[in-house]
């Protein structure tokens, strides 16, 4: 369920917890836009935290825009205007990501050159201080931000464009219009919170709860030629995951169905 453009964490760990838990069962429907939450004495009772803790969650909930608190009528869950939350699935996640470019738009934050950091020289395979151009974007859907993206890649490469390129033009376009042979990646998809500086870009409060996942792109002999780092909203992004019952008798397993990847342009 898309919020308001910035969520308004309440303080304190238990606040934080039954705020959280409340916007998911909003978002999957458990309380639908319109259906009234519990009462404060039964919230408190579900989730084992004092009256006050459920207090400072609904007001949060109150103050984006999630729920109306109306005395007399108790809370009542409000429905949601503006992008919905963006889906992919995971067993074909880099296609739609790639995808995903041409849907969305990007605003540079920041653009220079320097040492690449430890992780990511070992993770690309460079010398020590090998120079990287490293860039920040945010990108949007209907103009909210829901993804922040950093992404590093040898200075010999990157030499080929200039800021404006990559500010109007995706990565993997420019690193082929480079001369790179972009030939196999790895990817891998965690969890994290946000920090100060990714709070303010994605119009969340700090330490809201965000997916990260990281890439390492390679070039047909073998040299990481992009890492990427990505961080998304949990509440504007989303992963699926069909899958099919397969095999016979004490062979049966869950299998998942691969999605045909979009026949789209590349970007990140």
């Amino acid at each position: 369920m898309a919020g308001t453009d910035r969520t308004s964490l309440p303080e304190g760990g238990k606040a934080r917890r039954v705020y959280l838990l409340l916007r998911d069962e909003m978002s999957n429907g458990t309380y639908p836009p319109g259906s009234h939450l519990p009462g404060e004495q039964r919230l408190a009772e579900m989730f084992a935290v004092s009256r006050v803790t459920v207090r400072r969650a609904l007001d949060a909930l109150d103050a984006d825009g999630l729920v109306a608190r109306r005395a007399g009528s108790g809370t009542v869950v409000r429905a949601q205007d503006g992008a919905a939350a963006v889906a992919a699935d995971f067993t074909s996640l880099m296609p739609q990501l790639v995808a995903m470019g041409q849907s969305t738009t990007a605003r540079l934050l920041s653009f220079s050159y320097g040492a690449a950091p430890d992780t990511v020289a070992q993770a690309m395979g460079l010398e020590p201080e090998a120079r990287v151009q490293t860039a920040v974007r945010v990108r949007s859907v209907q103009d909210r931000p829901f993804s922040h993206l950093t992404t590093y890649v040898p200075e010999a490469i990157a030499a080929n464009y200039t800021e404006a390129d990559l500010a109007t033009t995706p990565l993997f376009r420019l690193l082929e219009r480079s001369g790179v042979q972009v030939e196999a990646a790895h990817q891998s998809v965690s969890a994290t919170l946000a920090s100060p500086d990714v709070a303010l870009a994605l119009g969340v409060s700090v330490g809201s709860p965000l997916l990260s996942l990281r890439r390492v792109v390679r070039d047909s002999d073998g040299q990481g030629v992009e890492y990427l780092s990505a961080l998304y909203r949990a509440d504007l992004f989303r992963l699926e995951m069909t899958l099919n019952r397969v095999g016979g008798d004490d062979n049966r397993h869950w299998e998942p169905v691969i999605t045909p990847a979009p026949e789209q342009e590349a970007a990140e």
